[in-house]
């Protein structure tokens, strides 16, 4: 992320904050590109599925019988959790009538988890799915993303 000793020369400071957003946000992005591109296959456990069977450590910030909420490690705004379902479902796509229920249940706990967290101003909820949907793992995952005036660029 570094950039010359002449461009910064040149910059003005607003300039220059725009040029290192620019240069932060492609990078992350072409990073979680690159993982939805390479994600692996869905019949092995997830790194989701490890955290539900407590093989990896996660920062959880609530469970029920039904559904886990954990801290992601990357956030992307001051509050960014996830929310998983405990019976996976590899993505929404995939999702049967009988999930409905389910995953009704998650967008409750984003709400809850949401308010718990002192979100109330507004978040976002967001569904990764599929490869060109930047989904790397394959274990169907709300992110909740607030804690600041978001802005709009979904693409």
């Amino acid at each position: 992320m570094a950039l010359s000793l002449a461009s910064r020369s040149v910059c003005r400071f607003g300039r220059l904050l725009s040029v290192i957003r620019f240069v932060h946000t492609s990078s992350s992005m072409s990073t979680e590109v690159e993982r939805a591109q390479h994600a692996g296959d869905k019949s092995k456990p997830t790194i989701f599925s490890k955290i539900i069977t407590r093989e990896v450590k996660a920062d959880i910030i609530y469970e029920d019988d039904k559904c886990l909420a954990f801290n992601d490690i990357e956030p992307q705004a001051p509050v960014h959790f996830l929310v998983i379902p405990k019976n996976p479902i590899p993505m929404l796509d995939e999702a049967k009538a009988e999930d409905e229920a389910l995953i009704g249940h998650m967008m409750r706990v984003c709400s809850k988890v949401a308010k718990d967290q002192g979100l109330t101003n507004g978040y976002r909820v967001v569904v990764n799915n599929g490869r060109h949907g930047c989904q790397s793992v394959y274990h169907l995952h709300l992110h909740v993303l607030g804690g600041k005036q978001l802005g709009w660029t979904p693409a």
